[in-house]
């Protein structure tokens, strides 16, 4: 059933700072002479290490006689998954979601190199873990979780998915110029940009937006309800436009909302150049959002399928 397994590892902390700073002894120079010589190099040291360990258990987990691809997160985007593909993410939680956008149907194994620094929320595997998870996928008897996704589709056909959440707007401090359309409802709007987050993505940036929305409330002398949390697979979708500013051009009477299954959120682009759409934090990953493009948001007809412990009984289905 499968042809190869693709293992997607990241750059450590350190190897960023050696390539900033060209060796370890540089790099251990300007983390213990900044911040007034607190810097710990020596931890930087061991979380490198840890992860060297996790991703050569891992490697000896995956060599199980079908060809293996090892690349970097930042091929991802560029990278061709095949059909029959298995791949293995060993990262922090950031690097599931941005490599699932792209997996899409394909089983995705999630490895917590480090279960002392991350927190793992979509990482249900240590490496000690990954050969049964890779065989459980190999037989057929994976369980595995099926995660919505958000999908920006401009006029001209191209899109961007998002696992957690799609920014549309400007990507510095210049206020976004856009009219937003929900339903019959139509407005033009200047802000910060909006969000729309998934049922992943609840919990994510949106969500402090709502944190947000509460503290100001509250220093109003109002109430606010906590931040709303949606199940993954959930097929509704949150938006919210951050900081809209009311002027003679623009209002703000739609700013926030639950989108409905088969609802879309739609955006016609006012800025003559700068508008950017980009998913899960990755600006450079993005489609260009100029003066007369129109983005159409809703939920994709694509799903994440990420594997997680346990396995399905012979014949159930997925």
């Amino acid at each position: 059933m499968y042809d190869r397994i693709v293992v997607v590892t990241r750059r450590t902390r350190l190897e960023e700072l050696i390539a900033r700073f060209n060796t370890r002894g540089q790099a251990r120079f300007y983390i213990e002479h900044s911040a007034q010589g607190t810097g710990d190099f020596d931890e930087y040291e061991r979380e490198h290490d840890a992860y060297e360990r996790a991703v050569a258990i891992v490697h000896r987990a995956t060599d199980v006689g079908i060809p293996r691809h090892v690349i970097d997160r930042d091929l991802v985007p560029t990278y061709t998954f095949g059909e029959r593909d298995v791949v293995v993410a060993v990262g922090q939680d950031g690097l599931v979601a941005n490599v699932a956008k792209y997996t899409l149907e394909r089983a995705l194994i999630g490895v917590n190199p480090d279960p002392e620094r991350f927190d793992g929320v979509l990482l249900p595997f240590l490496p000690d873990g990954c050969a049964g998870a890779v065989t459980s996928v190999l037989d057929g008897r994976a369980n595995v979780r099926r995660v919505t996704l958000a999908e920006a589709r401009l006029d001209d056909g191209q899109r961007l998915l998002a696992f957690n959440d799609l920014f549309i707007g400007a990507p510095s401090h210049v206020s976004a110029r856009y009219v937003l359309a929900r339903g019959s409802a139509r407005e033009s709007q200047s802000s910060s940009g909006v969000l729309v987050a998934t049922g992943a993505g609840s919990t994510g940036w949106i969500s402090s937006v709502f944190n947000m929305a509460a503290g100001v409330t509250a220093l109003a002398g109002g109430t606010c309800g906590r931040p709303i949390r949606l199940d993954w697979d959930d097929r509704r979708l949150l938006f919210a436009v951050r900081e809209p500013f009311v002027s003679r051009h623009s209002t703000a009477d739609h700013i926030a909302g639950i989108l409905d299954a088969n609802e879309t959120l739609r955006l016609q682009s006012l800025m003559p150049t700068g508008g950017v759409i980009f998913s899960d934090g990755i600006e450079s990953d993005f489609l260009r959002f100029d003066a007369g493009a129109i983005a159409t948001v809703v939920a994709s007809s694509n799903t994440a399928t990420l594997v997680m412990p346990g396995k399905r009984p012979r014949g159930a289905d997925r």
